[in-house]
């Protein structure tokens, strides 16, 4: 499985909110320069995390963005899942009903069950358990340890 732009721009992103957003909300500018990420894709990301109810924008010249809820109840899964959509390695494995093997897989036994389903599916569950796992506070910690030197790029 590969991540996006989208899921690891908006998780860069995400930090970056958490840490320089405590005492008031960071301009969509700030966020962009420091992470140097065009504004416009910068934008597309924050709607679909605001829209998940995980950041916070307001408008105005003192405006910009906050974190929706404390970095402890946001998961590094609960943000790409809202980037990327599932995390399931293949369609089959998805959590959504409708999911046809035959579409993904193109292998179907006689009683029309995949016979790798179950691999796809515990890498799945293994992704999730991993994602969910990991709380936004953690990596805020993390990057506080290594430095404030405005460089997300190691994260």
């Amino acid at each position: 499985m590969k991540l996006s732009t989208k899921g690891r721009y908006g998780l860069k992103a995400m930090i970056d909110i958490g840490i320089y957003a405590k005492e008031k909300p960071r301009s969509l500018k700030s966020v962009s320069k420091r992470l140097d990420i065009s504004e416009s894709y910068l934008e597309q990301l924050l709607s679909k995390l605001r829209k998940e109810n995980l950041v916070k924008s307001t408008r105005g010249s003192k405006g910009g963005y906050v974190l929706a809820k404390d970095a402890e109840q946001i998961t590094v899964g609960d943000i790409l899942r809202a980037l990327e959509g599932s995390l399931a390695p293949t369609k089959c494995s998805c959590e959504t009903s409708g999911c046809n093997c035959t579409k993904c897989c193109g292998q179907n036994d006689s009683n029309g069950k995949c016979a790798t389903k179950s691999v796809w599916d515990k890498m799945r569950n293994g992704i999730n358990a991993v994602v969910d796992n990991i709380y936004l506070s953690e990596l805020i910690l993390d990057y506080e340890k290594v430095g404030n030197n405005n460089d997300m790029e190691t994260l």
